[in-house]
């Protein structure tokens, strides 16, 4: 009887244990999926962005009326909102500094 009762909880436990595996790969698949729409999504965002970026620089004039080079400009947006244009050298030097500031803060 003792064997028995072994055998039937060795069974059970195997059950649970194939049960769990068809549940675990149901949910990879689930996720599978879920990840490739967020990447597809990410990239159609990234799209959006550039070709946002590149109709707002072909618009931009510099005070004499001449086109704003996106390669020396970039677009900043800051923390309360403001969107600004500014040189990329300072751009880099206030990267540097928000650096700074995380590797202060951890």
């Amino acid at each position: 009887v003792a064997a028995q009762k072994c055998r039937k909880r060795k069974l059970n436990a195997i059950l649970n244990l194939e049960e769990d595996v068809c549940n675990l790969q149901t949910q990879k698949e689930s996720l599978k999926k879920e990840h490739s729409q967020c990447s597809k999504s990410i990239s159609q965002i990234k799209q959006k962005l550039n070709n946002l970026y590149h109709d707002i620089f072909s618009r931009l004039r510099d005070d004499q009326g001449r086109p704003v080079n996106p390669c020396q400009y970039v677009i900043h947006c800051s923390s309360n909102g403001s969107v600004l244009i500014i040189p990329k050298h300072l751009a880099k030097s206030e990267q540097k500094q928000d650096n700074r500031k995380e590797q202060k803060q951890k």
